[in-house]
């Protein structure tokens, strides 16, 4: 029977956990896309000043940053892009419409700053909304009202004039429906690209707005989008996806919308509070390397200008950058989830895959995974340290004592990468593809047929053990083994069961191995919202799918 136990519903039996089907490898591929003319082919990496000087952010303390980043060893390690938040501009725009610096703050204008900025070697960064106030004049926190509504290609120029290199672009709204948001964010990208110049563009959707990114892939906006709401230097408090968030809430909104992310569409789960007083250095380097593994943007947010020597080395840790940097662009998923202890793997370019041991607890606990579980098989393998460099040996299992709220990581190198492919589940009597109702990853949510997009929520991943995965730790599953017709489709944590074991036919049919029925949509229905189901086998079209 499927039941609830502490935190999450976990798995049904864990003996079974530890014997499951590979559900990530270097041969996955997603139907997710990219924003056209994306220029950040890689997740960007770079420092923030929102949360170290918020809007009473200057251009001294920006320059000093900037000069950070070089002495700290930060751009040698990486880091390019120096962004200057909300705050920085004149309240009140020229008399051509055009954006201006706030000469108080900055006195010598954003293109002298950009420019002493790419005297360093790094790229300049810049903050507006698509709305007519910034999060802060939202807020009554600054005056004015200069937002990019009705002046999305003037302020496009003049930033390109300035030679910015990265648009933070906030929403700051309660209003607007997602298709007015996807419109206006839309308006600035296509201006940006107008520019010819490459500007990397970074938008949060979710800035005092209901958050609408759970169903829709932001990817195809934008060249990062922020999967939540805001992130503050909070281990784990109870918000879902509201303010504020800690990182174990930011953690587990972004983790199951990995198989959306890739090159030029980067899920953001928002700038790092790495070194932030809330964390402690445990803390600090698990979020940092948790980041790593999802293959998200690395955007310091701490003062790099007085950081201790511990923090600078976790933000500067070479094998985790290249792990975020690499060039597969994969996101990392949760592949498996004990309620304390979680197992994360992220298939890079030659082959190995990297592997996180995840102890939410509060003491510390001895957490393993076995290859099959992140990928890859044969062997033996060469595990490689993340933090310290260190090798060794194994003939298949990666384990480790991970202190509370800790995370081991590994470069997991040998075998062969299993062979898995991502895509969407389309039926051939409906056109419509098989969706996660409301995007839900609560185990037993509803499988129904939606139309067809690109959100994580339909992109199923299957591969030679039979499994069909959903967000990476979720399998398609016959409702309590349920071997009759009208036999509920759901979603649940995956535990190698029968159940969960479903043969692709040369016809299109998707038949579970348990029960021998095939994967229907209820009534030969077609329209949005019709349930998923078993039933005999008839070769009938509302039987039939494809893998677009």
């Amino acid at each position: 029977m499927h039941r609830r136990t502490g935190r999450r519903l976990l798995h049904l039996l864990a003996t079974a956990a530890l014997t499951v089907t590979a559900s990530l490898t270097a041969a996955v591929h997603s139907t997710a896309s990219a924003a056209p003319g994306s220029p950040a082919l890689t997740p960007p990496l770079g420092w923030n000043s929102w949360n170290s000087f918020g809007c009473g952010v200057t251009e001294a303390q920006v320059r000093a940053a900037a000069d950070a980043m070089v002495s700290s060893g930060m751009r040698d390690a990486g880091y390019r892009y120096v962004v200057v938040d909300d705050c920085w501009f004149d309240p009140q725009r020229d008399a051509s419409g055009a954006l201006r610096a706030n000469t108080t703050k900055f006195p010598s204008g954003m293109k002298a700053l950009g420019d002493y900025i790419h005297g360093k070697g790094l790229k300049f960064g810049i903050y507006q909304v698509p709305g007519d106030r910034t999060c802060a004049q939202t807020s009554g926190a600054y005056p004015g009202s200069t937002g990019s509504r009705g002046h999305e290609a003037q302020d496009a120029a003049t930033f390109a004039s300035w030679g910015v290199d990265y648009l933070k672009y906030d929403w700051c709204s309660s209003s607007g429906t997602r298709d007015e948001q996807v419109a206006r964010f839309t308006l600035m990208r296509d201006a940006l690209r107008a520019t010819g110049r490459p500007i990397v563009y970074s938008i949060n959707p979710n800035s005092f707005h209901a958050i609408t990114g759970a169903d829709y892939n932001w990817g195809e906006v934008a060249d990062l989008w922020r999967t939540t709401e805001d992130l503050l230097d909070i281990w784990q408090n109870g918000n879902t996806n509201s303010y504020p968030m800690g990182v174990g809430n930011v953690l587990d909104v972004t983790a199951p919308l990995a198989a959306q992310s890739g090159p030029g569409h980067w899920n953001d789960p928002d700038m790092l509070v790495v070194g932030r007083p809330g964390l402690s250095l445990t803390e600090s380097r698990s979020h940092f390397a948790l980041w790593a593994l999802l293959g998200a943007p690395l955007m310091a947010g701490n003062d790099i200008r007085t950081m201790s020597a511990d923090v600078s080395a976790v933000l500067r840790n070479p094998r985790l950058l290249a792990v975020d940097q690499d060039s597969l662009g994969a996101g990392g998923r949760r592949v498996r989830d004990d309620g304390n202890t979680e197992v994360f793997a992220k298939p890079l370019s030659d082959g190995s895959v990297a592997v996180g041991l995840f102890n939410r607890g509060g003491s510390a606990a001895t957490v393993t995974a076995t290859a099959a579980q992140v990928g890859l098989s044969g062997g033996p393998f060469t595990l490689t340290d993340l933090w310290s460099g260190a090798t060794s040996s194994t003939s298949g299992q990666v384990s480790a004592s991970v202190p509370a709220h800790g995370v081991a990581a590994f470069r997991m190198s040998g075998g062969s990468p299993l062979a898995a492919t991502t895509a969407r589940l389309r039926g051939t009597a409906s056109g419509r593809c098989a969706d996660v109702d409301k995007a839900s990853t609560a185990a037993g949510a509803t499988v129904l047929l939606w139309d067809c997009h690109t959100a994580a929520n339909q992109l199923w991943t299957t591969w030679a053990g039979g499994e069909i995965r959903v967000f990476g730790d979720k399998c398609l599953d016959a409702y309590d083994q349920g071997t009759t017709n009208g036999t509920r489709v759901i979603t649940w944590p995956c535990n190698g069961q029968d159940n969960q074991k479903w043969t692709l036919g040369s016809d299109g049919s998707v038949r579970n191995v348990h029960a021998g029925l095939c994967l229907d949509a209820d009534g030969a229905g077609t329209a949005n919202g019709t349930r998923l189901v078993l039933w005999s086998c008839t070769g009938q079209a509302s039987q039939k799918w494809t893998r677009p």
